[in-house]
């Protein structure tokens, strides 16, 4: 399909391309294109090598976009298994897709460049595909990722993002990373950069918390007329941690509708999920260390949605977030 055609695609209600498993990119605003699922690998547990082996796994299924970032302190497993299955001759480097995001501890001009020279350093690899910044709030600069004074506040920083934003766009031009995006940010926010006096880059994403419960349709109709694609973490909701879970919202994959329409697709709620997004032109990235269910979110390729089913799925949404974002 031509790229102008891609794109007009994404325009529409919901998204007519014919994704595979083995062609599911989607064009972004530079010219670069991103795979319309990728695996995330945030993980609360730190067994040793547990991520190492979870994106082994996902690259022998046929998974090619990988979401990490500094703060989850595995991008050296992620990196081991890449460069494990290039060395073996599974993948080449082009093939894969590489998020990785900068933390508000390093929004600071002078950090932004040491901190993504330190992922590449962790991946072993001379660029990444996408940079990220992670949360639209900076904080106390350092290497402690979540400062807090004696009372348990938030040491927040006082910076403009504009100007962490110039320097992430020289670090695209001296090629350390393809492309830039940012994360959690709302429509006011956007707007922060996109209006920026002598912009360079715009962002190509915005990855924000997205599924049938919460569904961003405003966020998507500004992102989508600015060109900007949605990557949705939490696609499938998350575990019910109190801690910093809103545990006020029901589990999602107990939803009566997403349940009826797996038993009709032979398919899981989890997969109905994700098909619902892809089929809005949504990027999703879910995150899993089990290997059935990473097998399973990739077999979404094989069946569609019809609108009627698209739009019931839509009507699901609360308007409710899982993940509390504590910072903001």
């Amino acid at each position: 399909m031509p790229a102008n055609l891609e794109i007009q695609a994404l325009a529409l209600p919901f998204c007519t391309m014919n994704f595979t498993a083995n062609d599911h990119r989607i064009p972004l605003n530079d010219g670069n294109s991103i795979p319309i699922i990728g695996l995330g690998t945030f993980s609360e547990k730190k067994t040793k090598d547990l991520c190492t082996e979870s994106v082994r796994i996902a690259i022998d299924v046929g998974y090619r976009h990988f979401d990490c970032a500094l703060i989850y302190n595995n991008e050296h497993e992620v990196g081991k298994a890449i460069q494990e299955k290039i060395a073996k001759g599974k993948v080449k480097r082009e093939d894969i897709f590489y998020c990785g995001k900068l933390w508000s501890t390093f929004f600071s001009p002078e950090l932004v460049r040491p901190t993504l020279e330190k992922t590449l350093n962790s991946l072993q690899i001379d660029n990444i595909d996408l940079y990220i910044i992670e949360i639209p709030m900076a904080l106390k600069p350092g290497n402690t990722f979540y400062p807090q004074d004696e009372n348990g506040k938030w040491l927040t920083h006082d910076i403009n993002l504009c100007d962490t934003w110039e320097v992430l766009e020289a670090c695209k031009d001296a090629g350390l990373v393809k492309s830039l995006g940012v994360s959690n940010f709302n429509r006011k926010q956007l707007e922060l950069i996109l209006n920026k006096p002598g912009l360079k880059y715009k962002p190509v994403c915005n990855q924000v918390e997205c599924h049938p419960y919460f569904t961003q349709t405003k966020l998507l109709k500004f992102c989508q007329s600015h060109d900007i694609v949605i990557v949705a973490h939490s696609p499938l909701g998350t575990n019910r941690d109190p801690l910093w879970v809103n545990l006020e919202c029901p589990p999602l994959l107990e939803d009566p509708l997403l349940i009826s329409l797996g038993k009709k697709y032979h398919k899981s709620p989890a997969q109905i999920c994700l098909r619902f997004n892809i089929q809005r032109g949504i990027v999703v990235i879910p995150r899993s260390f089990n290997a059935e269910r990473i097998k399973e979110n990739f077999q979404v390729f094989d069946f569609s949605l019809t609108d009627e089913e698209m739009e019931n799925i839509k009507a699901l949404n609360k308007n409710i977030r899982f993940v509390q974002l504590l910072m903001s």
